[in-house]
């Protein structure tokens, strides 16, 4: 790199500038401690880990986003985290090793390979919570809550709930008896909802005549809760299984109508996110002025067994960066009210100073030949002598 160019910054990694900052780190002190009235508690998993670690779960999914060098000690191949929550889950099964049901929350950066096509950051500050040890429709139920919750003290409004069930799909493949690559060409054709391909895949198929009409209408029944009265038709014939799953989405969704009777949701039987490694309900958080999930989060029972422990876990993740951006208008960014010292070593100039920073005021001592006045540092007030005391004085 040119000398004269060494301001520039990898594409998709950005610096955060004072008054952006202190908006990022505001709000998440707040959102952490409201995670922490809802009982769940903070951990910092490490920046770089073992890429196995990495990869479990969820990982599988991130292999390409994840960041891989060598390990100059060990020689092993370690990775930077993409995502936080294999190693959550990890904290949950091989550390803490509890058997009631356990509340874990995170927030730290987290590094991709790539950006995705709307938002160029590779560098997310994820912010998430999971609930370990309860596989009822109740702590999927929290978890939602708490998402929303977090939404709403970050400011945003409006905030649109899409809900889906991998559980239907996967309980359909399961009574059509499919094959794994049956399985795969028919996700992958789903996931686009391309329609005339869904046809010919299906015809290709040896179906029972009762299924094909399930799969052919599933990319459709995306909507509001009327889709739901329309699946409950269409999976007459489905297994015991799939009308689980169905009347659990119901189910949750309901209970989340009260609790939020505002709140606006729609449901989508062929949502598959993180197919292959959640195992029951999906959701995710929208708001008209974004063009994708600003939260979002799912049902991955099982994930902590390649770490010893097989725990039913449910949570969300959200970019704080992004949030903070699209609060940034909601919530306007406070003055810091600071107090300007001349430069001096006078014992006591020295001790008020030390007495204000004490009780919380923001204090900047001048230093020798320094350009900028008190009010272009911005600074309200001056420290000056008053009878032999230092004193705190309005800047006029």
């Amino acid at each position: 790199m040119q000398k004269n160019k060494l301001w520039l910054l990898p594409d998709g990694i950005e610096e955060t500038l004072p008054d952006d900052a202190r908006r990022l780190e505001q709000l998440r002190q707040r959102l952490l401690e409201m995670f922490s009235f809802w009982g769940y508690q903070l951990v910092i998993p490490p920046f770089i880990d073992f890429l196995d670690s990495l990869l479990v779960g969820s990982g599988h999914d991130l292999a390409l986003q994840t960041f891989k060098v060598t390990d100059q000690v060990s020689g092993e191949t370690l990775g930077i985290r993409a995502d936080m929550t294999p190693q959550v889950a990890r904290i949950d099964a091989h550390n803490l090793k509890r058997h009631w049901p356990t509340r874990l929350c995170y927030a730290g950066t987290v590094l991709h390979t790539r950006g995705n096509s709307l938002e160029k950051s590779r560098s997310p500050l994820q912010i998430g919570a999971e609930l370990y040890g309860h596989s009822g429709k109740e702590s999927d139920i929290e978890v939602i809550s708490l998402m929303l919750e977090m939404l709403a003290l970050s400011g945003l409004l409006n905030v649109h709930l899409d809900l889906g069930h991998v559980g239907i799909y996967r309980a359909l493949a399961a009574q059509a008896g499919l094959s794994k690559v049956q399985e795969k060409e028919l996700f992958d054709v789903l996931q686009r909802k391309a329609r005339p391909e869904l046809q010919e895949l299906l015809a290709g198929y040896r179906l029972a005549d009762h299924l094909k009409p399930i799969f052919l209408q599933l990319p459709e029944l995306n909507g509001d809760k009327s889709v739901l009265a329309q699946a409950n038709s269409l999976f007459a014939d489905a297994s015991p299984a799939a009308k689980q799953a169905l009347a659990e989405l119901a189910a949750i969704a309901d209970n989340l109508a009260i609790r939020f009777p505002n709140l606006d949701i729609s449901y989508d039987l062929a949502e598959l996110r993180g197919y292959h490694y959640h195992t029951g309900v999906v959701f995710a958080a929208f708001i008209p002025s974004v063009g994708r999930e600003i939260a979002r989060g799912g049902r991955y029972d099982n994930i902590g067994e390649k770490f010893g422990r097989a725990r039913p876990a449910t949570g969300f993740s959200a970019d704080l960066k992004l949030l903070s951006v699209l609060s940034k208008n909601t919530a306007p960014l406070g003055n810091i009210e600071a107090i300007f010292a001349p430069c001096s070593d006078d014992p006591g100039l020295l001790e008020t100073i030390r007495d204000l920073r004490a009780k919380q005021h923001t204090v900047i001592q001048q230093l020798p030949g320094q350009s900028g006045d008190a009010a272009q540092m911005g600074c309200t007030a001056m420290l000056a002598q008053d009878h032999q005391h230092w004193a705190v004085k309005p800047i006029v």
